[in-house]
Parts: structure tokens; sequence; C-alpha cells
């Protein structure tokens, strides 16, 4: 190992250090931080000569942006320790226990968000700081005044630091990026970043929108005596501060193993981002023994889980075509592993996201993925680009059926009614109580006879042969003739409003249908967007829709006239 790459790889942890500490803008995922974090710190393990004193493995956090004023923590700040297996979790107790028998160790979720510190004097709020270097940070008191869940008085006369996690509700988080893109400002990677962005805004009204809410998970100078953290949290929870969702006294590393399993199975359902679960010796006095490093607490640790985060690679773009025929733009990536999933596909929703996020192909982007959910990109990190990324355009026609496509904001749909992609669902539609009311041909039944290819469109309907219903598994002869009697029904009896609803045109349901056909009648395949404006209601999204649906549909729709032979009623 020469000692210009060890210097090179402290400069660029420094680099990605400094977007995610001082500008709330991760460039890389968290593993991939932790990762090289941890490259950086066996090379100084290994060559202590070597340890450059700017190295971030030799700072808590970083310093403080000029905006902000700088305020001085009573006593350090620190930061956790991260174990990511049951392996490195059995060392650090190792270590833990060279100072006796340790009886309880207590574990708690370790939220995913910004730390900060509370002062409290004479049982007011004095000063509120982010944990900058872990000995002076950022004053950001005026926005703390703002957050709910921090009392601005609490009963306790002697000076006190609480310090724990300013948080966001996924929920929230979903609220704040969805308000931003419509600023067209950058969208927040995640819940840890808006949290940390929203604490640190200049105008506090801004962090009084966001909905921000602060766990304490512990102390700095304090007065209260007690010598188990478990129960001095208790006592911290009662002056008015939200307590864990779930906290567990454990007297071995399997009991630890059973709360960490417990907690990753539960990860998913918290409101609160968790990126695993804090791990601290119980006895305070066991504590003071054990004492500190440069960075770390030796009595507490993180057991981080697997990360959901990951950095990868756009490839490609394909379309997926709905069951409602809505075209959607899913992204191919580089494959990579989350939480033992490889994944390679993330959804992108629809191309008013791709346009918002400015995602090209041949970007490099950071993916969350939650539990079952399918992966979306939550950034694109731009400043790595290097032209050669391609622009992702809207496509015209369908990718399955090569239809023109109906094209909106946000919503681009094939409207072919023969698309395979689709198909099943039109006739569905079709067939339903509030169109068309086809007795007996429910979508489970619509489904099967596609499957066994007795209809493969919706004019099939009308040439149901009962011989081939009888082959199939349930069908008696009475069922399968009440199907073929209902179909034939409608025939010459079903008014015009009814047929054109049951075409399944966007935008326009029972009540544009019958307006439709009160203007024109079955005539309405031959309206021009002139004639159709004239219709009280109809906008340009109503209009487009049916003009664009009449060129794909028009010889299909005549023979459906043609066969059902609709009636001008309007009942």
């Amino acid at each position: 190992m020469k000692q210009q790459l060890y210097i090179e790889k402290v400069k660029l942890l420094q680099q990605f250090a400094t977007a995610y500490y001082q500008h709330d803008n991760p460039l890389i995922s968290d593993e991939e931080y932790d990762r090289l974090y941890r490259e950086v710190k066996e090379i100084e393990k290994n060559n202590p000569h070597w340890v450059l004193q700017n190295s971030p493995t030799q700072k808590v956090g970083f310093e403080v942006i000029e905006s902000f004023s700088k305020a001085k923590h009573h006593k350090k700040m620190w930061s956790l320790e991260d174990v990511f297996d049951n392996n490195e979790l059995q060392d650090w107790l190792k270590r833990a226990s060279k100072v006796g028998h340790i009886e309880y160790f207590v574990c708690e979720p370790k939220f995913d968000g910004a730390s900060l510190n509370l002062i409290y004097e004479n049982g007011k709020l004095k000063q509120a700081i982010t944990r900058g270097d872990g000995e002076i940070g950022e004053d950001v008191t005026h926005n703390a005044l703002t957050i709910q869940s921090i009392p601005l008085e609490i009963n306790e006369k002697n000076t006190i630091e609480i310090r724990g996690e300013i948080v966001i509700k996924k929920s929230d988080f979903e609220q704040i990026n969805q308000e931003r893109a419509k600023n067209n400002q950058t969208l927040f990677a995640n819940p840890r970043n808006a949290a940390a962005g929203s604490l640190r805004q200049l105008d506090a009204n801004i962090t009084a929108k966001r909905k921000l809410i602060f766990y304490p998970w512990g102390v700095g100078e304090c007065n209260i005596k007690e010598d188990s953290i478990y129960k001095l949290m208790q006592t911290i929870y009662h002056l008015g501060f939200n307590a864990p969702p779930l906290a567990r006294r454990c007297k071995n590393i399997d009991e630890i193993q059973q709360v960490y399993n417990e907690m990753l199975s539960l990860r998913d359902k918290y409101e609160i981002m968790l990126d695993g679960m804090a791990i601290k010796v119980d006895s305070i006095i066991l504590q003071n023994s054990l004492g500190y490093t440069v960075k770390n607490p030796r009595w507490a640790c993180a057991y981080k889980f697997p990360a959901i985060e990951k950095t990868t690679i756009v490839q490609d773009i394909v379309l997926q075509v709905g069951r409602t025929g809505v075209v959607t733009p899913v992204a191919v990536v580089e494959p990579v592993d989350i939480e033992g999933a490889i994944i390679e596909r993330a959804t992108l929703h629809n191309f008013d996201e791709i346009k918002r996020k400015d995602i090209k192909i041949g970007d490099k982007v950071i993916i969350i993925r939650s539990g079952d959910v399918i992966p979306k990109i939550t950034k694109v990190i731009t400043q790595v680009r290097d032209g050669s990324e391609k622009e992702i355009s809207k496509p015209l026609f369908c990718p399955k059926c090569g239809s023109e496509l109906l094209q909106e904001e946000t919503l681009i749909k094939c409207q072919n009614l023969s698309c395979p992609a689709r198909v099943v669902n039109s006739i569905i539609h079709f067939a339903s109580k509030k169109c068309l009311n086809i007795d007996g041909l429910g979508k489970k039944i619509v489904q099967l006879f596609y499957e066994k290819e007795i209809i493969k469109d919706i004019e099939d309907l009308f040439f149901l042969e009962k011989e081939k219903i009888l082959k199939l598994e349930g069908f008696k002869e009475k069922k399968a003739q009440n199907i073929i009697d209902s179909i034939q029904a409608i025939r010459h009896n079903t008014p015009c409003f009814k047929f054109v609803n049951a075409l399944g045109i966007e935008h326009i349901g029972e009540v544009a249908s019958k307006k439709l056909c009160l203007a024109f009648g079955l005539d309405f395949i031959q309206a021009n967007s002139e004639e159709l404006i004239k219709i009280d209601g109809f906008g340009k999204e109503m209009i487009e829709s049916v003009l664009e649906f009449i060129r794909v549909n028009k010889t299909k729709i005549n023979h459906l006239i043609s066969l059902i032979k609709p009636t001008q009623d309007m009942i």
C-alpha cells in the first residue's frame, strides 16, 4: 500500500463527507461511504504514522458552515462505532466486557436523521446545537423552537444537555419532495437529508412547516443521579420527550441479536426511517470506566441494518403498458444487491418524474428499496456526468401494439381496445355493471376465457360458442347459456351513452358519455375538435382523448355498433 493511495482515499472521503454533512447532498449511498470509511480506517490502523489530522475518521462530524453561528457543546457529542454483522458485534462485546461483568445492555432503534443537542438551563430551552465536529456545532435554536416535540420548558432546574435525533416521517418526506418538484427545487435524496435540510434553514418558518420530530437518545451534561442509562432515559421521557417505539435491556449476545432481528422485521412498518439498532452498556459507572476513543464511546455501538440505498448506473429505459393502457417508464439499472435481492429495475412512475429528477441514460443514481416495494431512484448524481449521458424522450407509439399514444402532462396511455397489454381489462370494463352489465361475465370469467383463447377481443363476445364454454371446468349447460343470452340481450337494447361509456375512453365517464350522445348520437365518431369544444364541460384533455381514441379504434367502434346496434335513447 502506497501512502499516496491513502492520501487520495482520504481526499475522496473528505469530498463525500463535505457533501453529506455540510450540504445535505450525498454523492454516494451510505453503504459506499461506509465501505470507503472502513478502508481508510483499516489503512490507518496498519499505518498509524500516516494518519492525517483532517481524515474524516478523526472527526465526529464536519465544520460549521458560515451562514450559521457557532455554538459549543458543554460536553463533547460523540458518534457511534458501526458494527455490521454478528461477528463484529461479538468483537465489540469482548472489548466492552474487559472492564468486568456487564449485567445489561440497552437496545433501541437508531433513527436515521440529524443529531441535535438541546441545552436547558433553569428548566427552559436555552440553545439547540447540531453535532458539528462534536465540540462545536451550528446554533439552530430559532428552528428548534418551532418543532412541536421539543419542550420549551421541562421540570429540571439543573443545566442539562439532551441529545437526540431530528427525523421526519416517510409520508411527510414524500410530500416535501412533491412540493419541491412543483417549485423546480432539488429533491431530497431520503428522509434523513430532508430532516437535516429542514433543521438547517435560516428561515424558521420553513422549518415549522416540515413536521420535524425529535427523539432523544442520550445526555451530555447531566446532574440527574442514576446509574442506569435505561432508567435515566425513562426520566428524560417523563420530562415531556418522545420515547422510542421499542427499547429493551438485554443480558447477552443472543438476546441482543433477537431484539435486532425483531427491529429489522418491523423496519418497514415504522413511520420513521431506521438504519440500525443502538446498543449501550446500561451501567453509567461502567460507561465511565470504558471511556472514549478519539471519535466514539467505547460503551456504545450502532448495529447497522442491511443497506436499502445503493448507487448504480441507469443503463436503459423500458416501457411497460399496464392493464388500463397506461405507459410507465422503468429504469434498467446495473444490478445491485439490496437486502439480499438483486435489483435490476427501478420504477420511474411517469415522464414528468424523469424530467423533474433530470434522469438520463448513463447517469449514476441512488436507488432505495423498502420491503417488497419496487425500488425507486431518489437522486441523480449529476456531479459525475462526463457528457456521454443520453436524454430520455417520451414515446409516441405503444411499445406493445404500435398504436398512437394519448399524450398528457403526466399521463401517457394506449387507448387501443385490441392492445394485448390491455384487452382483458377492456373487456372487463365493457361487460361491467356500470357499462353494458353483461350478467355472468365477471372479471375472473373474462380472464379465464382469454387464457383459454375462447375470446381474444371484445367482438369475440358476440360469437361465443356454448360448446367451447362447456369444455371448461365448472361450466354447466345453464351457466353457459345464461352468459350467451346476456350478451345477446344487449343487442338493440343498449342506449348510446352506455355504449360510449363501455368503450373506456380516458376522461369520458357516464356524464360525459351522455353529453356526447346528446350532441351527436352515434355520429360522435365523425365529430371534430371545433364541434366537441361546444359541449358544456368538455375541456382540452377530454377532447384530445376522444379524438385520439377514435383515430386508433374507429374500425372497431363501427364494427361494435353494427353488432350491438345501440339506440339513440338517453335512458
